[in-house]
């Protein structure tokens, strides 16, 4: 019985250990380079606001926190500072991870290219 529940936690401790790989910074950040030119549509690499916020510096700020971009009080109020778990929520269903958002962007289903994106977005500093 205790060698089953030895095996049973190893297990589940491979698994979790997989999925936080999985939602840490991807192993493909040119890829991510490449998923991003579809929001190059509304944000830029660099601190520059368009129709969304500019990029640079994501990881570690405070969401509706860029200067002199015009947030929703949704992500204004959102307590969200910008690490690879909550962008990795928000490029999922950005309605869902802040409801009420401006963000008119469905969002991106594949996991990889979340996760590819993400990378991306670590090295705009």
């Amino acid at each position: 019985m205790e060698k089953t529940r030895k095996i049973g936690a190893f297990i589940t401790v491979v698994m979790f250990a997989g999925l936080v790989a999985r939602a840490g910074y991807a192993q493909d950040a040119e890829h991510g380079k490449s998923v991003f030119k579809a929001c190059a549509v509304c944000h830029a690499t660099d601190s520059a606001n368009r129709v969304g916020p500019g990029l640079e510096g994501i990881i570690g700020r405070k969401a509706g926190a860029a200067a002199d971009f015009r947030y929703s009080n949704a992500m204004k109020n959102s307590a969200i500072v910008w690490d690879a778990a909550s962008l990795n929520a928000f490029l999922e269903s950005p309605r869902k991870a802040v409801p009420g958002t401006k963000m008119a962007y469905g969002g991106l289903k594949d996991p990889t290219d979340r996760a590819d994106l993400i990378g991306y977005l670590a090295t705009l500093k």
